[in-house]
């Protein structure tokens, strides 16, 4: 399943919160090049890719070879919402309804 999110972090920082995060959820990284990660461990397969986009834009992509709504889709949005919080500290989630 793919995934992204848009950020103003750069790149290195995203990674560097990837880099906290998916070993916490026991992944281990597999490869580290300049804007990319690949992560393996019980729940699947993930490829994140971080690269800067129109501006000062960062687009985030993670892809798992998990189909629907597994456990590392739901890890993936968390890391998601991670990122979102280092951006802006004071934002706080509300429902939409």
């Amino acid at each position: 399943m793919r995934h992204f999110h848009r950020t103003q972090l750069s790149p290195a920082e995203v990674l560097r919160i990837a880099d906290e995060f998916f070993p916490s959820i026991a992944l281990t990284s597999l490869s580290a090049p300049d804007r990319e990660r690949i992560f393996e461990g019980t729940l699947g397969r993930l490829s994140l890719s971080a690269r800067p986009e129109g501006g000062h834009y960062t687009f985030v992509e993670a892809e798992t070879d998990q189909t629907g709504e597994s456990r590392l889709d739901r890890n993936v949005k968390r890391f998601f919402v991670k990122i979102h919080r280092a951006s802006d500290p004071a934002h706080r989630l509300s429902a939409a309804y």
